[in-house]
């Protein structure tokens, strides 16, 4: 697999797009705090099949789930810190 550098020098780059918009739209509920983030424990398969679904749709760089992830709004929402800390690595 070639560089960041290369991919751009190859031309314009499609990123994904719109991630909670997408699992909304496979039902799949969005957390108040945690919003889109919530998905990374609760419904990882989704993330999957959003993340297949833009790289089908020519997306050449994916980016990871992460907005409103943070060790400290999970645990608010109920994670323990390890877990929390887990759930980031993976996502």
């Amino acid at each position: 697999m070639g560089s960041f550098t290369d991919l751009l020098a190859a031309g314009p780059v499609v990123l994904d797009g719109a991630m909670a918009t997408e699992l909304e739209a496979r039902s799949v509920p969005m957390h108040e705090s945690l919003w889109s983030a919530a998905a990374i424990d609760s419904a990882p398969e989704a993330i999957g099949a959003v993340h297949a679904a833009y790289l089908d749709a020519g997306a050449r760089v994916i980016e990871t789930n992460t907005y409103q992830a943070s060790v400290l709004g999970l645990t608010d929402a109920g994670a323990r810190p390890a877990q929390a800390r887990g759930l980031i690595r993976d996502a």
